[in-house]
């Protein structure tokens, strides 16, 4: 059960591997510096205590900046060709954009933009939202030459298993690092198992799951004395704050949660093992466990003594050492530690200025589906966390933890329709946003003097949205509707498209009407596994074979693939084989192993579909399974081609 095409795609694979690393080397990437040995490991963890030690002492000290309040925000973007499927071509748009706002991310079909953090007051949020356009024009006019579109979306529809093989992760030591120890730590291959309408059960051999999310990350600086109160307040408000911003439904063509991305970033990233015993393993992506209740070095010292060190890089300059000289220090072995604990709501150090500051990052949040529609989202979640009410300076006296953690965890799921609890009480999501949530947001901005025209823009569109639909609604509602007219990668390309259509047009999503019919749809289809069909009756070796010739006549079926007892595909059933073999008598008790055709020929999802065609022709055969290694994961037939 092979063909000989394996081959030239493994050697198409290694070359453009090879390829994509010279080109990564011309750039000298200064990360090429770290050895990620023992010795620097070692060094490592010395320099992480001491950054621990001198962030107590900067605490203690009141050397971090409290009289300013700052925002930030980092876009992430998926890269799509002229067939609005992902296009891995991230260093080539990042080498003709030149800009060192742009950087790179896991995979070469995502890019990153860094926004310049702006003080939170007047028309902060427009000039947020005017540099955002201008670099997001600049982007779209580079990657236009190259023949690639910018798409924001929190999870690309038309993304598949294809996209998620090793040879689509950005060519930068970092990154293959990053792979090979989480799963050296897992000691198996990554499992995804997420269930909405339907179900998603998929295991992969490397962490480019991760690589399927997109988000609008958002952060707001806090004063030191209040940043557990305020970061007690972000964990409170973060399922409401969710719910309404989804817009990420679909993953390889499932209809999942309404924000998939939370369940695909915990598992993408997930290094706890599977034991028979029953022990508590803290995840390394997830919400948190408790309220907090000292500084945020206890948080970091929390994190440090739960999740093991994941990444190295030599450091020059001792952080206590900087700081008894009078110096800031950056914390350098901290911050590369923290950017590998994913909290939904991250604590951050930084410097800037020549100040050290205290953020909380906001990952949450999906990208897309406009940039008025992200805007909104900042504008919101910073106005509810300056507006916080004095009656929730004191979160954990008045709400359960696991009450926040569980609103987090539904609004996920259900998104806009979730009923959530609130100080004790249940109360629908739009309730809470249009009743408790909105007026905070209000006096928040206004507390900090954001100009009217903006604070009544962008929070009449979170109002919008509440009352008429989110991201996520609108993919489901034309998703459903597509699929009774067409084949599901069809589907999927249609709705991006649409996607991006929409975007152009920069109308948020609220505005957003149905797609309309959709007639001769010209989908560009190269490979197998985009026509294949993927529902499919199976049979056994051990079935009886009157069972079989039934279940043929009842589903009007030609061909039905026969698995064997470990899931590999063991043969195939034609009605043709089956019309011969009633002429010439058939026992009663005869089973399907003896009368399926063993030898069978196979392809690839990545097969050509020209190939398939080409080996139907040579084998005179009306089908060919579809198999993934032995597995068998579709079917493809002279109808689908």
């Amino acid at each position: 059960m092979y063909d000989k095409y394996h081959v030239l795609e493994h050697i198409h694979f290694v070359v453009l591997v090879t390829i994509q690393l010279i080109k990564f080397l011309v750039m000298g990437e200064k990360i090429l510096e770290s050895k990620f040995d023992e010795g620097e490991r070692k060094a490592f963890v010395q320099h992480l205590i001491d950054d621990i030690k001198a962030l107590e002492l900067l605490l203690e000290r009141n050397l971090i900046e409290d009289d300013i309040i700052r925002i930030g925000a980092e876009q992430e973007m998926c890269l799509v060709d002229d067939d609005f499927r992902p296009a891995g071509k991230s260093l080539e748009v990042l080498d003709a954009i030149n800009d060192p706002h742009f950087t790179t991310e896991l995979a070469n079909y995502n890019m990153e933009i860094n926004l310049d953090p702006y003080k939170l007051t007047g028309h902060c949020f427009s000039t947020v939202e005017d540099q955002l356009r201008t670099l997001l024009t600049k982007a779209k006019t580079k990657a236009n030459e190259l023949g690639t579109k910018i798409l924001l979306t929190g999870i690309l529809p038309t993304i598949s298993k294809k996209e998620l093989g090793i040879d689509f992760m950005t060519p930068i030591p970092r990154y293959f690092k990053l792979n090979d120890t989480l799963k050296s730590w897992r000691g198996d291959d990554f499992t995804l198992k997420i269930r909405g309408v339907d179900e998603l059960m998929l295991q992969h051999d490397s962490v480019l799951f991760e690589a399927c999310n997109t988000s609008f990350q958002l952060h707001l600086q806090i004063a030191p004395q209040d940043f557990i109160k305020s970061y007690n307040w972000a964990q409170a408000i973060a399922g409401p704050v969710l719910g309404i911003c989804c817009n990420s439904p679909l993953l390889m063509g499932r209809e999942l949660w309404k924000e998939t991305r939370i369940a695909l970033f915990q598992q993408s990233l997930d290094t706890r093992k599977w034991t028979y015993t029953l022990k508590e393993q803290v995840a390394r992506v997830g919400f948190g466990n408790h309220w907090q209740e000292s500084s945020v070095a206890e948080i970091f010292k929390e994190d440090v003594s739960t999740h093991r060190i994941l990444l190295t890089k030599p450091i020059a300059q001792n952080s206590l050492q900087l700081l008894n000289e009078g110096n800031v220090p950056k914390l350098e072995a901290l911050n590369l530690y923290n950017g590998t604990v994913y909290r939904w709501n991250r604590p951050c150090y930084g410097v800037g200025g020549g100040k050290p500051h205290l953020r909380i990052e906001n990952r949450y949040i999906p990208a897309g589906p406009t940039v008025l529609d992200e805007i909104a989202n900042f504008a919101f979640w910073v106005g509810l966390m300056v507006g916080r009410p004095k009656k929730y300076d004191e979160i954990a006296k008045i709400m359960d933890f696991k009450e926040a953690k569980h609103n987090f965890i539904k609004s996920a799921t259900t998104g806009r329709q979730t009923v959530l609890s609130w100080l004790g009480e249940s109360m629908t999501l739009k309730q809470l946003v249009l009743k408790e949530l909105l007026p905070i947001a209000y006096d928040g901005l206004r507390k900090y003097n954001i100009s009217t025209s903006d604070i009544e823009r962008l929070l009449g569109v979170i109002e919008a949205r509440t009352l008429n639909q989110t991201g996520s609604e609108w993919q489901v509602a034309n998703f459903r509707s597509l699929r009774k007219q067409m084949k599901l990668d069809t589907v999927l390309v249609e709705l991006t498209k649409a996607m991006y259509a929409n975007q152009q047009q920069g109308e948020p999503v609220h505005k957003w009407s149905a797609i309309n019919q959709v007639t001769n749809a010209k989908t560009s289809h190269e490979l197998v596994g985009q026509i294949m069909s993927t529902r499919l009756i199976k049979l056994y070796e051990d079935d009886y074979t009157n069972l079989a010739v039934s279940i043929m006549k009842w589903n009007n079926i030609h061909h039905i693939p026969v698995e064997n007892e470990k899931g590999e595909l063991a043969g195939l059933l034609t009605w043709s084989h089956i019309e011969a073999l009633e002429q010439n008598g058939t026992k009663e008790d005869s089973r399907v192993s003896d009368i399926m055709i063993k030898k069978v020929v196979t392809v690839r999802p990545s097969t050509k579909i020209e190939t398939a065609k080409k080996l139907m022709e040579d084998y005179e055969i009306g089908c060919l399974p579809v198999c993934s290694e032995s597995s068998l994961v579709g079917i493809i037939s002279k109808v689908d081609l």
